[in-house]
């Protein structure tokens, strides 16, 4: 498994760095065959009266995306705990994908390792030539992904996998966008557009 781990506001020590591989192969051990990249992100809260530090750990299996964040006042101990959600998210994800969802003989197409995707051919001309350099919008991330269309169920199973508030989805019947978000007081909503 290929790890990444970056940290935010504190060096990452070798003895950190051990410590988390170890727990990510400990939670990951049992599906070492589909996970085949981690992403862990390790941050402290940058004001003294918050003694709040983050793991934020992204696993790709087999074209899923499966995330976890814990945060404590231990740095060792959120890692702990972000490695035991991963471990429960991956084994739910696991008896999810074997169960149902799949016929007999088919099975989800594998997600290449960025080793495989990466192109090492020589760049004609410069990338920057008759370009400006501009900085992004303050305040402004942008992320882009895949949406490929899927069931309402299967958009409700990402966001359990991903861990956030809201997914947003492309709906297999119509086509269109929409969003499928956490109620504050438990279940899920829909938000779509109105013709």
């Amino acid at each position: 498994m290929k790890l990444l781990i970056h940290g935010r506001n504190l060096e990452v020590t070798p003895a950190l760095r051990d410590y988390t591989q170890t727990k990510l192969e400990r939670a990951t051990a049992h599906f070492s065959d589909s996970v085949r990249e981690a992403d862990v992100h390790l941050s402290v809260a940058r004001n003294p009266r918050v003694p709040q530090q983050t793991a934020e750990v992204t696993v790709f299996a087999n074209g899923t995306v499966i995330r976890a964040q814990e945060r404590s006042e231990n740095l060792y101990a959120s890692i702990d705990l972000a490695a035991g959600k991963l471990a429960r998210q991956l084994r739910r994800w696991k008896e999810r994908h074997s169960d149902h969802h799949h016929s007999h003989g088919h099975s989800a197409s594998v997600t290449p390792g960025t080793d495989t995707i990466s192109d090492d051919s020589q760049l004609d001309g410069s990338l920057l030539a008759e370009r400006q350099a501009e900085l992004p919008d303050p305040g402004v991330r942008r992320k882009y992904f895949a949406m490929p269309p899927m069931e309402l169920e299967d958009a409700r199973h990402q966001l359990d996998l991903i861990d956030h508030d809201f997914y947003i989805f492309r709906d297999r019947a119509s086509g269109e966008l929409q969003v499928i978000y956490r109620r504050n007081h438990g279940g899920y909503g829909v938000i779509q557009a109105r013709e």
